[in-house]
């Protein structure tokens, strides 16, 4: 095949990618895939052709997005800022070694090893997993004030989904006196591995 067959030949594959695109552009204004009718998120463009792709960053998910994914109450506790009924949570006198999770993004958040009983009526510990000398910023909590009932108190949410996972206080036990007051519909537990 010559030079300039090749040259034809991309040039018509590149105005055919070049048509489909602006087909995809119509259709992406309705949000509506021209291959399934379904609802798509994002097109990602590549030169010559586009593909879409759903997005895996939670942050994007719509409320109806998450509550298809949860449950209605882990979305009332996670995506409404919910407390669940002390005493009444799967992981209150949970103590198997492992890590517990963020049920919205499946984050680690939370070790076994500092997990403690508080008598509170939630699952408590005392620093989120990843916290080094202190320093949280390794982990993957974030804490914002809460002023919602009338009450000054530091809420601690899922620093990769936003995700209401409870409080934070100042009244645990040493080494450092802190008392992360979480709530079992937010997480979700995994044991070590041997």
């Amino acid at each position: 095949m010559s030079l300039s067959a090749v040259s034809r030949v991309f040039c018509r594959s590149a105005f055919r990618f070049q048509q489909i695109n602006k087909l995809r552009n119509v259709h992406a204004v309705n949000k509506v895939s021209i291959c399934n009718t379904q609802p798509f998120r994002r097109t990602s463009t590549c030169r010559f052709y586009s593909t879409e792709v759903e997005s895996d960053d939670p942050r994007t998910f719509t409320d109806t997005e998450w509550e298809k994914r949860l449950t209605p109450e882990q979305y009332s506790v996670t995506r409404e800022r919910k407390t669940e009924e002390p005493f009444s949570g799967n992981y209150l006198n949970h103590f198997e070694k492992g890590t517990y999770h963020c049920v919205c993004c499946d984050t680690e958040l939370f070790s076994s090893d500092a997990k403690y009983d508080s008598h509170c009526g939630w699952p408590s510990f005392t620093e989120a997993y990843g916290t080094k000398n202190g320093d949280e910023s390794t982990s993957h909590i974030l804490r914002r004030p809460d002023n919602s009932i009338g009450m000054i108190r530091t809420e601690v949410i899922c620093k990769n989904c936003d995700a209401h996972l409870g409080h934070v206080f100042d009244d645990g036990p040493e080494p450092t006196r802190q008392r992360f007051c979480i709530n079992s519909l937010s997480l979700k537990f995994k044991s070590y591995r041997p």
